[in-house]
């Protein structure tokens, strides 16, 4: 009983900061915006739930494990959630389903405040990497490319010398698209013709990048799901290559997944964290999908921070992931 109040208060405090708006007013109008289907949909599911209850009970909890599921949370995720809920109903005896609503925002954020993860508003880098370099994985058709492009839109905003490596060498496309990117957005672009060793793309770009003193660079790779094996001796190659020139880079592994996917992008995390050393992720296409909630599963499961959000298609879209923002708009 103590344990449960202890988790009930700190889940209370967690709530707390919940409203804290830390967001400026036009970033929360886009990311309330942009989880709108998912919440639509989910609450349409809720209702349908907890249709004729008063009382959160075995047949409530039932219906809501298939709601979360449905929803793309994840199983194991959602085993989770149905777990602490479960410990609220046996330490308040009586919890009424009108109440759920508010249950389910504070023990998901709760499961959220656990994962060292969402927490900053701005697009950082650290003040002691120079440069700061980013390799980005993912496999073809995320979003990958273009969310290098809005990422480089946001740190030359910043003030940040940026530095584009196009070391995705397998397909002509992902050079010309990264290319049109780099003359948006005004930022150095290192590139090499189709069917260039990818290595080579890398150490080229973060020798130029030593050579401007640049501050950021963000290295694109293959978004081919080949075997496990030549995709880890690919990128093995590609960070040893790069450390040649900066001995503990890369400093962020950035893995780019399309979250209007739903399970197909714990597939994926599960294919690339296997092959390399993921540090963080990014979920796109937030925006034109119901499927929102696999940012909570995927936070969960995999204990990788989600770094960054898509939720809509402008290049001011691209929202640094706060967990806590998330969940108010989620559940508003």
């Amino acid at each position: 009983m103590a344990k449960l109040k202890y988790r009930q208060q700190l889940t209370d405090n967690r709530t707390m900061s919940l409203f804290k708006k830390i967001f400026s007013k036009e970033k929360k109008e886009t990311l309330d915006k942009g989880l709108e289907k998912t919440k639509t949909s989910f609450f349409d599911k809720l209702s349908k739930a907890v249709a004729g209850k008063s009382k959160v009970d075995d047949d409530v909890l039932d219906n809501l494990e298939e709601v979360l599921v449905s929803s793309d949370v994840g199983v194991n995720t959602t085993l989770k959630i149905i777990d602490r809920i479960e410990a609220r109903v046996a330490q308040d005896k009586y919890l009424g389903t009108d109440e759920l609503n508010k249950i389910l925002r504070e023990e998901i954020a709760g499961l959220l405040s656990e994962i060292d993860s969402g927490n900053a508003t701005e697009f950082e880098i650290p003040e002691n990497k120079k440069p700061y370099v980013i390799m980005v994985v993912g496999v073809n058709g995320v979003g990958k490319t273009t969310t290098i492009g809005k990422l480089a839109h946001q740190f030359k905003k910043a003030g940040k010398n940026v530095v584009l490596g196009a070391a995705d060498t397998f397909r002509a496309a992902a050079i010309d698209q990264l290319q049109i990117w780099a003359d948006r957005t005004d930022v150095t672009i290192v590139k090499q013709s189709m069917g260039s060793d990818p290595a080579s793309v890398a150490f080229d770009t973060l020798q130029s990048a030593v050579t401007q003193n640049a501050d950021v660079v963000i290295i694109d790779t293959a978004g081919r799901l080949h075997n496990k094996v030549n995709l880890m001796n690919e990128l093995t190659k590609v960070k040893r290559v790069m450390q040649k020139v900066i001995p503990d880079a890369p400093h962020d592994v950035l893995l780019v997944l399309d979250g209007s996917t739903g399970q197909n992008a714990f597939e994926q995390a599960k294919q690339f964290t296997a092959a390399t050393e993921v540090t963080s992720l990014a979920v796109t296409k937030l925006d034109g999908t119901a499927k929102g909630g696999v940012v909570i599963g995927i936070s969960d499961q995999f204990q990788i921070p989600v770094k960054y959000i898509g939720v809509g298609e402008g290049v001011e879209d691209l929202q640094v992931f706060n967990k806590f923002e998330f969940v108010d708009s989620f559940f508003k």
